[in-house]
């Protein structure tokens, strides 16, 4: 009897385990609004946004008291954490200032006359009730005389009541719709570096040029 009862356990347990509505998935969705900004680059193809691992990953994590990161299973980020972030901040940067942001691979035929990078250092609801998300980014402009820019933020948001996946979703987004701004007006401590020489022409760019007219055409 007990050697029958054990599969009828094991179906029960992998049913529980993929029963979906046992999962919880949140979505990084910044607010809409605000006062617009001027629109100081152009086009810029945004790289993927550099996470720590424990943001990377797909379960929501936060600091307990004892200053451990944790997670669990069953609290999930809706879509690849990465991606997300990517994706929402280069949306938010042209929404509030009008330039064409968009994520890599750059889609259009006219190549972006920016590249922008962003390297998180700390993105995390922190055990003091605040999350945090802190960094650098890069702005770099080929062009001879381009102003190329390397600048940090720390951006703290308030945690309501216990800071639970939701509030820390909801903070998230708050922070990324407050980098984006940044971004967006160039701001932050930091300098601003110019390039002195014009780009190296790309391989491509070299095959894309028409040939010269043959001798005694």
């Amino acid at each position: 009897m007990r050697l029958f009862l054990l599969p009828l356990v094991s179906v029960a347990l992998l049913g529980a385990c993929s029963n979906g509505e046992s999962t919880a998935r949140y979505l990084i969705d910044p607010p809409i609004g605000g006062e617009r900004v001027a629109n100081r680059l152009g086009t810029a193809e945004l790289m993927d946004v550099s996470l720590p691992e424990y943001a990377a990953s797909d379960e929501v994590a936060w600091q307990t008291g004892d200053g451990a990161v944790r997670s669990n299973t069953g609290q999930l980020w809706a879509d690849n954490p990465q991606r997300a972030f990517t994706q929402t901040l280069a949306r938010a940067i042209s929404d509030i200032s009008g330039a064409t942001v968009i994520a890599e691979p750059w889609p259009l035929a006219e190549p972006p006359r920016r590249r922008l990078q962003v390297r998180v250092e700390k993105a995390l609801a922190q055990a003091d009730g605040i999350y945090r998300l802190s960094g650098r980014y890069f702005v770099a402009d080929d062009a001879a005389g381009g102003a190329n820019q390397a600048r940090s933020f720390d951006i703290s948001v308030p945690l309501a009541g216990d800071g639970d996946p939701a509030e820390i979703a909801r903070a998230q987004s708050q922070a990324i719709a407050w980098l984006a701004r940044q971004i967006a007006a160039l701001a932050g401590p930091g300098r601003v570096i110019t390039t002195t020489a014009p780009p190296v022409p790309r391989i491509d760019d070299l095959f894309s040029q028409p040939l010269p007219p043959l001798e005694g055409s």
